[in-house]
């Protein structure tokens, strides 16, 4: 089972609604939990145990209640962005390496597989690249912070 495979099977569970799935082969044993608690992901091979810990929240400040219509176009405006979110768990680079410039910038113009940025997890380096052609409007982590899997990474505008 290769890494493509335990992603596409985090995703399926995810999606699924599932609180725990476990899976034993010959040589792997996977568990993925979902929820609240951290997910835990083993492989008996040749990998560690993984532990990844749960994003925090997001806390919405409640608006004022005095300037509703002056809020609702703002939101009007960022209907149309579209985030791009982490694949895998693992660590965030915006850098191929330390001596190269980073793979975007806000207010890049980027194409539909465009790499922008790498994920390395289990000691690989995955290439993110784009699904759709935009400008970057935010970069929601910092260089080299753990992420999570579905954790919101970029806001592009697609027009």
């Amino acid at each position: 089972m290769d890494l493509k495979d335990i992603q596409n099977l985090i995703k399926f569970v995810a999606k699924s609604g599932a609180s725990e799935v476990k899976l034993e082969m010959e040589d792997v044993k996977i568990t993925i939990k979902t929820g609240g608690d951290p997910v835990p992901v083993e492989h008996t091979t040749l990998l560690p145990q993984v532990q990844a810990v749960a994003a925090p929240p997001a806390v919405a400040a409640p608006a004022p209640a005095a300037e509703p219509a002056a809020k609702e176009p703002a939101k009007e405006e960022e209907d149309h962005l579209i985030t791009i979110k982490s694949p895998i768990i693992g660590t965030f680079y915006r850098k191929g390496a330390p001596d190269k410039p980073a793979f975007v910038e806000v207010g890049k113009t980027i194409n539909e597989g465009d790499v922008l940025c790498v994920i390395e997890a289990m000691k690989l380096f995955n290439e993110i690249e784009s699904e759709i052609s935009g400008t970057i409007v935010k970069i929601l982590v910092d260089d080299a912070s753990p992420v999570e899997f579905d954790q919101p990474l970029f806001v592009i505008d697609p027009s």
